[in-house]
């Protein structure tokens, strides 16, 4: 049987998360040939069933939430009920939207060649050309750039096998409503579901083996999460060894045992932890290394072990979100783009940037660089340090809305000025920690926030407030 000739490209991209199908876009019309390689769905975690169907329906929750708090702000409702099917249609033909519109943009572009299949390596070098196989189809071409994403990771868990338990895609294709759900995994997309399914009518149990959930951000900030989920109703369960998951009474819905309490439910969510998609690849076949979990570690310029080959997204460790794997396609495109001008600037790099992020409970936590125990430890080290914090319950917008849940907490380095990090959980959290963000990516001190001029009335009018506050940290 002859095989078929390989279809050759300047650049293969395997992956079509949020660097690749903007990477391919962008190498195209600067003229090379691109082929983009994607063997599950386009738009990968955050189109189809990570940010844009999640975001989705948390408006939905949110809206039920709000309804029933109407009488609060004067308004009368009457009982509310939630359409579940309805919210899931609404969810789902925002997911169809956003990836038929990937697709079509993708479609419309000179020189990019869309190919359907799972891409693995067979061999080749960056002089010759690397050859992939894309499904059934060859490919051979000179760069490649791996954006492959990853998926919920499988704990060991006795019994877990004998019981149809659900992850973060399988929760999204429900379609009646749990009655109870019960969620492994305190942390971020645990919890967000946590909130959206008991905002939507499920009982909701959360079950956290580590003494807190949100481990990896201050204790402080993790009681005001906990305790704002279980004054909506929560039960959330932290400190304690899952001993066994086994079928509910009748074979029907799941029974787990946490140290010496017996939890029943109607569904299993296990949200405990993602892993890197990087097994299909065959990465020996070109030598390029992963760590012992299958991460493919990078330069600051995402280049891996071999040249020509880069690694963009969650398997690069660097940071597993939408927008970082996006920020690392700016930092590809921007070095590749100087580079082949001749050179002459400053490359871009992934260890420049500092981490910010957001949990999308409702309200939101934003996040910046360090935190108050990785301050402290600086101050162990013999770093000056400041830290103030502020209560959402103190700022009038957050009363005026009634939304009070939550508190602001800044870091400064004391003999710079700059900002070390921050914590704002409440009230559009997820929006103002931009303001901190930028700011720290500008290199200017704190004090030009706090006498700049805000607008009233808003939470950031209270960032200059706040950093009035600002008080020596110990270590």
């Amino acid at each position: 049987m002859q095989l078929p000739e390989p279809l050759r490209f300047d650049v293969a991209i395997v992956g079509t998360g949020q660097a690749g199908p903007s990477l391919a876009v962008a190498l195209a019309s600067d003229g090379e040939t691109v082929a983009l390689i994607e063997g599950q769905q386009v738009g990968g975690t955050c189109v189809n069933n990570g940010c844009t169907p999640t975001k989705t329906l948390r408006k939905s929750a949110r809206v039920a939430h709000m309804a029933r708090r109407a009488a609060e702000f004067g308004v009368q409702v009457g009982p509310v009920v939630v359409d579940f099917a309805a919210a899931m249609e609404r969810m789902n033909a925002r997911v169809e939207s956003a990836r038929s519109g990937l697709e079509d943009w993708l479609a419309r572009q000179p020189r990019l060649t869309l190919i359907r299949g799972w891409g693995r390596f067979e061999g080749g070098d960056a002089a010759s050309g690397f050859r992939l196989q894309a499904g059934d189809r060859p490919v051979v071409a000179r760069r490649v750039y791996l954006n492959t994403g990853a998926r919920p990771v499988v704990p060991s868990i006795a019994g877990l096998d004998t019981v149809p338990f659900l992850d973060n895609v399988s929760l999204l294709q429900l379609r009646s409503l749990p009655s109870h759900l019960v969620i492994l995994g305190g942390s971020y997309i645990g919890l967000e579901m946590g909130q959206i399914f008991r905002r939507l009518g499920s009982e909701v149990s959360i079950v956290e083996t580590g003494p807190r959930i949100t481990s990896r951000e201050d204790a402080d900030v993790s009681d005001a999460v906990h305790a704002m989920l279980v004054a909506e109703g929560i039960a959330v369960h932290c400190g304690h060894a899952i001993d066994a998951v086994a079928p509910g009474a009748g074979g029907e819905g799941v029974q787990l045992s946490v140290g010496g309490r017996q939890i029943d439910g109607s569904h299993l969510l296990v949200a405990t932890g993602r892993q890197p998609n990087t097994e299909r690849l065959e990465l020996g076949r070109v030598g390029v290394a992963i760590d012992k979990r299958g991460y493919v570690p990078t330069d600051g310029q995402l280049r891996t072990n071999v040249p020509g080959i880069w690694a963009l997204g969650d398997i690069n460790k660097r940071g597993a979100f939408t927008h970082t794997s996006y920020h690392d396609h700016e930092i590809v495109l921007a070095n590749h783009r100087l580079q082949r001008q001749g050179g002459g600037g400053k490359l871009r790099s992934a260890d420049d940037r500092t981490m910010a992020y957001a949990m999308f409970t409702d309200p939101p936590l934003g996040r910046v660089g360090i935190g108050e125990t990785e301050a402290r430890a600086l101050v162990a080290q013999g770093r000056r340090v400041s830290m103030a914090t502020h209560a959402m319950a103190d700022v009038s917008r957050a009363k005026e809305e009634s939304e009070t849940t939550g508190l602001i907490k800044l870091l400064v380095d004391d003999d710079t000025g700059r900002f070390l990090g921050a914590a704002i959980f409440g009230i559009q959290g997820d929006e103002i920690i931009q303001v901190i963000s930028n700011f720290m990516a500008t290199g200017a001190s704190h004090q030009v926030l706090k006498d700049a001029l805000p607008v009233h009335p808003t939470v950031a009018e209270f960032l200059p407030t706040v950093l009035g506050k600002l008080k020596p940290l110990n270590a």
